[in-house]
């Protein structure tokens, strides 16, 4: 079994993707075996075609029409290998060196969610502010006490994450998620970079006006999950 999948999803990332890709490979040079998986999620720019000049170790998965970053992450999900799970944004702002770091101290960890905080943030004025709204609807009603959930750097196991329910946008409820399964969240400190080039799929509506509908969809998930604890499988006796 791969000891690492890392998830790219992108939507016209060409100019960072094929750059990115290149910097995974001499982060985790000497670290685990690992594979890239890249979601072209309905691109028109030649991402897909950028990614798979990039490196030997990743490959594409297409959508042939855009849906959205959590349904990217959830076709990458089902597809990944490996042991655990990472997920960068296809933009370049999370630092693969982040990654090798990290993975020195989860390797033989117990399963839990890694989830990245930004020291600093390099985002313009709207997406800050809508994303300062987003977290602070969600943080009042889930109660997750996680500082950034909206950071692309994510790293979980492959049964978590296959595992997950999925709807539109449930890439910004993943510690929520995380602890309704039983396991803990972990932030660990995480560089944020501008982009190299393009700009941000998100707008004001898109982060923040379907947040609190958002968030009291996964407050109803939530309550409405039974947790069985160990399950045993009993036999009949001389079977």
């Amino acid at each position: 079994m791969t000891d690492l999948t890392i998830i790219i999803p992108v939507h016209n990332e060409a100019g960072n993707i094929g750059a990115l890709i290149k910097e995974i490979d001499a982060a985790l040079a000497s670290g685990p075996d690992y594979e890239i998986i890249v979601i072209d999620d309905g691109s028109s720019d030649g991402s897909a075609e950028e990614a798979l000049a990039a490196g030997n170790r990743a490959y594409v998965l297409r959508h042939e029409r855009r849906t959205g970053k959590s349904r990217a992450l959830v076709t990458g999900f089902r597809a990944a290998s490996g042991r655990w799970v990472a997920t960068l944004d296809g933009d370049g702002q999370n630092d693969p060196k982040d990654l090798a770091r990290l993975w020195l101290r989860i390797s033989n960890a117990k399963p839990a969610l890694f989830a990245g905080i930004r020291k600093r943030r390099n985002d313009g004025v709207v997406k800050l502010l809508t994303s300062k709204f987003a977290n602070f609807v969600r943080r009042r009603l889930l109660k997750d006490d996680c500082k950034d959930t909206a950071c692309g750097f994510k790293v979980l196991p492959r049964d978590l994450a296959q595992g997950l329910p999925y709807f539109d946008n449930m890439h910004r409820f993943l510690p929520a998620l995380t602890r309704r399964a039983g396991l803990p969240v972990v932030e660990v400190d995480v560089e944020d970079r501008p982009r190299r080039s393009g700009v941000s799929k998100y707008g004001f509506f898109d982060r923040a006006a379907v947040a609190f509908l958002d968030t009291v969809g996964v407050f109803w998930l939530i309550r409405r999950y039974s947790e069985p604890g160990s399950v045993a499988r009993l036999n009949n006796a001389g079977n």
